[in-house]
């Protein structure tokens, strides 16, 4: 009998796992750039680079099909996909996709899956080349792998940003997670009920961000205009806690993040309020907002300004001092992200 210990995989963490999976692989190509550990692989091409990211979604721990339209579903299988390329301050051009179906599903609502596709390709300008379809028992999974390019000029990394930095963002936080909160709440108030009618009048914000979340796909050409090339790009997709620190760690800095600053909607207020729960968490830890933090060299703070739809939220200090939310009154708050499990 085998008596060995087994380690648990919530010991590691989601990160801390695929830093332990991929610690003893090694590039043994010349043309690959950057391999684990951003939000695109980078491969040189020669006079650019290429970009590649896959994502993999999987029913009942990425989405519930009991609240989940197929066609925004499929929308945002895209958008998950198109977002990490962007955060390489890239262009997406194309996209492959993977799915595990079960005879549950008809022709018509695979249908309505990739019509949500193919309009995700049209709005982000990307050509869907290629995949596969399988059968599946354990209920419906896309995995979803997108290409871009970027100039070498203009490749962003985690890993660049430096003492002094401004921390900015796109948009604003927690709507997507005060979204999911919503369905989830009508879906089991009204679980039993023959003829449900969710209520979800003036909340129609939350429910777009989470079903139908857009990444802020001008936003590099913007500061490429104004001449500002960001020192370090990631996109949220894990929460605002989790994406900073992991910036930190991998550019070996800290950072002091100001509460009042943190941009979130009216909606997203109300909702919290209603449901008794903190809106900060929904920032710090909700994810899906699929927005853009990026750091700036301070010397450009004064061009950002002006491009409007952009929150400067802090800046970059030495590692030692940490990565902390600083309250109105001066309290210093640790950041720390639970990850996923």
């Amino acid at each position: 009998m085998n008596t060995e210990k087994k380690t648990d995989i919530a010991e590691y963490g989601e990160f801390g796992l695929i830093d332990h999976l991929s610690s003893k692989f090694e590039n043994k190509h010349s043309t690959t750039i950057k391999g684990i550990g951003d939000d695109a692989a980078v491969i040189d091409a020669g006079d650019h680079y290429v970009l590649i990211s896959s994502e993999l979604l999987l029913e009942g721990i990425a989405f519930d099909l009991v609240y989940t339209p197929l066609q925004h579903l499929g929308y945002k299988a895209v958008t998950v996909a198109v977002s990490d390329i962007y955060a390489m301050n890239g262009t997406p051009t194309q996209l492959t996709l993977g799915i595990g179906i079960s005879s549950r599903f008809a022709v018509e609502e695979l249908d309505s899956l990739y019509e949500g596709i193919r309009l995700g390709c049209k709005h982000y300008g990307i050509d869907l080349v290629g995949g596969d379809t399988t059968s599946s028992v354990t209920g419906l999974s896309i995995a979803v792998t997108a290409v871009g390019r970027v100039d070498k000029d203009k490749i962003c990394y985690r890993s660049g940003a430096k003492i002094n930095d401004v921390i900015c963002i796109t948009g604003d936080l927690g709507g997507a997670y005060m979204g999911l909160r919503l369905l989830d709440r009508e879906g089991r108030v009204l679980k039993n009920i023959a003829d449900p009618k969710p209520s979800f009048e003036g909340y129609e914000y939350l429910l777009r961000r989470q079903l139908s979340p857009e990444v802020p796909m001008s936003l590099n050409q913007l500061l490429a205009d104004a001449g500002v090339k960001p020192t370090s790009m990631i996109d949220l997709s894990d929460g605002l806690a989790s994406d900073l620190l992991q910036v930190c760690r991998a550019s070996g800095v800290g950072a002091k993040v100001f509460l009042d600053r943190l941009p979130i909607a009216s909606e997203t207020f109300k909702m919290a309020e209603e449901l008794n729960t903190d809106p900060v968490i929904a920032v710090m830890n909700g994810g899906e907002d699929y927005e853009m933090m990026f750091t700036i060299s301070l010397e450009d703070r004064d061009k950002v300004l002006g491009l409007g739809g952009i929150e400067q939220i802090g800046y970059i200090v030495a590692e030692d001092r940490g990565v902390n939310l600083t309250t109105p009154d001066g309290e210093m708050i640790a950041v720390t992200a639970p990850g996923f499990k």
